[in-house]
């Protein structure tokens, strides 16, 4: 049963989801150092890498542009999926499990207007282009009050709630594989308005009416409103603008400049206050979401020279580049600087109508003072006075060294099969489908097999692609050769997947060895030079074509290339008995809109040996004709001892047919020869040899009766 919990307490939501989330890992760290004083202003900044699913956790109001966590706020149970891949060479099937889940993830309390990367336990998983690099079903709920519930929380839960108000993001079926089978811990770019908005806007709107006017103008890139209360976010608001509060009526306003000064008389009574230097900091620290380190936290400091050993410490909530928060540190420290000096003036009751954030020119000239706080009494009206504030500028800075997770566009799936000869001298015992699967770009991950053997009326699972394999397309037609030369003058040209994709040379001794080994078609064969001519366009040359008994046919442009090398390919076991039939294959990756289709044509070159070879009619004096050919073996394909090869087959058996249609007749021999009587045979009859192997024949060797004249 899916747990659904979704309360509302004000501006927090959460639940607790049960055991398939699982604990939240990490704490804060203190930084408070032993004995030397500091000053902190601002809500602790959060760690982004730790997401929760605890009941009544704050979810922020994002403004901007911030990466959050979020809050996991609903959960159904892990799906488990059971594949079974058949064995080959009489060994057991093997038997694995996959597993996805379906979760909802709370992001704002204010609606938003999109999601940009996601990231998972650090790494990406979507990237910048909107590309999934693990499959999974995904949807977002912008938090607008015209929201539904979604479907799969509400067919598990007919009550779900909307969440409006709330933005939130669902995934269904995530694949955990790449998470060690559990929910990861995420993170979201969340992109709370289209373009940054100005800090009054977000003072206005976070105030609730409590907070008028327009506010100052500045923008900041991100801010993700939270903290103890409200006045706490106004704050860091204020913190970043160099604004101060001032009263409007019942409300307030939040203002980053003075009006016009107003003179007071040369008579007044003023006093001063300035306060040691020690109190002033001698190093500010300013802690913030850097852009630039993709939303991580980045800090930025500034120092004063002179006497003082006080730090202060500015977690300010919002999205701030490097030179910006460096610049505000500097400008922290200044405003530190002039602040402690404050002066105090009474004036008589005609100046009761000045209050805090107006502007006064005393009588000894300078710059003007702001008014901090106004009382009238019996004496007047008592003003305290403060010098204005500093706007923080940007100052050159560094952002520190930081490695961003690779954002590899998901590349989608590139797929070579074909039935394939026994390549490691193992005779096998059932069909063997090699599956060599790649992608059109840097950055696949692999793929998904299904398989149907009755034209894809139905399907079933068929494991998972290996490492990616060097693919690509015959670029111009080639024609046929032979299998016992070494073809030095036909070259084959290849154009790759993508640039990343490369082939190289090899010695004689290599080539002998059996590297270099590829499929064009349905033809093995061996290259032992590789020049690279054009972008991802290669051409092979000394070459052994029709290798492990296949046919060096001619192809034409267009026909699959693919590198065979053992850790690219995937074999897929099919029964011996479907020799003769087509089977659909279907491969599906990250970066696949649809499933990849190949069709393979299972002739039972896997499990049956080549066809004979150098096949020869000979005539008798009596008028009968002796026919002759030589063995091909599955095994011993290196002819290492200069011998005949291993039989690779239970016995030696032959299949001779002599002429086609009503009037063909089949013989039968044990050895590689056969005596024919006269009349027996024909000129111009057809004559065709296939070595009956243990679980298929071979396929045809031909040839023509001329007779001996």
């Amino acid at each position: 049963m899916a747990t659904l919990v979704l309360t509302a307490a004000g501006a927090a939501i959460g639940g607790p989801i049960g055991a398939a989330v699982g604990g939240v890992l990490g704490q804060a760290i203190d930084r408070n150092v032993l004995l030397a004083p500091r000053a902190r202003q601002g809500p602790r900044l959060s760690d982004l890498k730790v997401q929760t699913s605890s009941y009544g956790t704050q979810i922020p109001k994002v403004f901007g542009t911030m990466r959050v966590a979020g809050c996991v706020i609903w959960a159904a149970e892990l799906i488990e999926t059971r594949s079974t891949t058949r064995g080959g060479k009489g060994r057991a099937g093997a038997t694995g499990y996959a597993y996805a889940a379906s979760f909802a993830v709370a992001l704002s309390a204010r609606p938003i207007a999109a999601v940009g990367r996601i990231w998972a336990e650090g790494k990406l998983l979507r990237g910048a282009a909107g590309d999934w690099k693990t499959p999974t079903g995904f949807r977002l709920y912008h938090g607008g009050e015209e929201q539904r519930a979604d479907p799969l929380i509400a067919s598990l839960n007919p009550d779900a709630p909307a969440c409006r108000g709330i933005a939130y993001a669902v995934f269904e079926n995530l694949a955990l594989a790449d998470f060690g089978n559990r929910i990861p811990s995420l993170s979201f770019e969340v992109i709370g308005d289209p373009v940054p908005p100005s800090i009054g806007r977000v003072a206005h709107e976070l105030g609730g009416g409590a907070v008028v006017g327009v506010g100052p103008g500045a923008l900041v890139a991100g801010y993700a409103a939270s903290g103890e209360s409200v006045g706490v976010a106004l704050d860091a608001l204020a913190t970043i603008a160099g604004a101060w509060w001032v009263p409007a009526g019942p409300a307030l306003r939040l203002a980053d400049v003075v009006g016009v000064p107003v003179a007071i008389d040369a008579d007044a009574v003023v006093t001063e206050l300035r306060r040691p230097i020690e109190t002033v900091p001698a190093r500010v620290t300013v802690s913030c979401y850097d852009p630039a380190r993709d939303y991580q936290i980045g800090v930025q400091q500034a120092q004063r020279p002179g006497r003082g050993w006080r730090d202060m410490d500015s977690d300010v909530p919002a999205a701030l580049e490097a030179a910006m928060a460096r610049g505000l540190a500097q400008t922290l420290l200044k405003r530190a600087e002039r602040a402690r000096v404050t002066r105090r003036v009474t004036l008589d009751a005609t100046a009761v109508a000045l209050a805090p954030g107006d502007a006064l020119h005393l009588p000894d000239g300078g710059a003007p003072w702001r008014v901090t706080r106004a009382e009238a009494g019996s004496r007047g009206v008592t003003l305290d006075l403060t010098p204005t504030g500093i706007a923080a500028v940007a100052l050159p800075a560094d952002p520190g060294r930081m490695v961003p997770a690779p954002d590899r566009r998901a590349a989608a799936t590139v797929l070579v099969a074909a039935e394939l000869p026994p390549l490691d001298d193992v005779r096998a015992e059932t069909i063997r489908i090699a599956v060599l699967a790649g992608g059109d770009a840097p950055g696949w991950r692999g793929a998904g097999l299904m398989m149907s053997g009755d034209g894809g009326a139905s399907w079933e699972a068929a494991g998972y692609s290996a490492a990616a394999a060097v693919l690509g397309r015959l670029a111009s037609p080639v024609g046929g050769g032979q299998a016992w030369l070494v073809d030095r003058a036909t070259t084959i040209e290849v154009e790759l997947a993508h640039d990343g994709m490369t082939l190289a040379s090899v010695s004689d001794a290599a080539l002998d060895r059996g590297e270099n080994a590829a499929l064009l078609g349905e033809e093995v064969f061996q290259f032992r030079d590789a020049v690279q001519v054009a972008a991802r366009r290669w051409r092979l040359s000394t070459l052994l074509r029709g290798r492990r008994g296949s046919r060096a046919r001619a192809q034409i442009a267009g026909a699959a290339f693919a590198l065979i090398e053992d850790a690219c390919i995937a074999t897929i076991a099919v029964p011996r008995a479907r020799v003769g039939d087509t089977v659909r294959l279907l491969a599906s990756g990250a970066g696949d809109a649809q499933p990849v289709a190949v069709t393979v044509s299972l002739s039972g070159a896997s499990v049956a040996p080549p066809s004979p070879v150098r096949l020869r009619i000979e005539p008798r004096s009596d008028g009968g004709a002796a026919m002759r050919w030589v063995r091909r073996s599955r095994l011993g394909w290196r002819w290492a001892e200069g011998m005949d090869v291993p039989l690779g087959e239970e016995r030696e058996r032959y299949t001779v047919t002599l002429g086609t249609g009503a009037v063909a007749r089949t013989l039968g021999s044990e050895v590689p020869l056969l005596t024919m009587a006269a009349g027996d045979v024909r000129v111009g009859d057809t004559v065709t040899v296939r070595q009956l192997g243990t679980f298929a024949p071979s396929m045809a060797a031909e040839s023509m009766f001329e007779g001996d004249g």
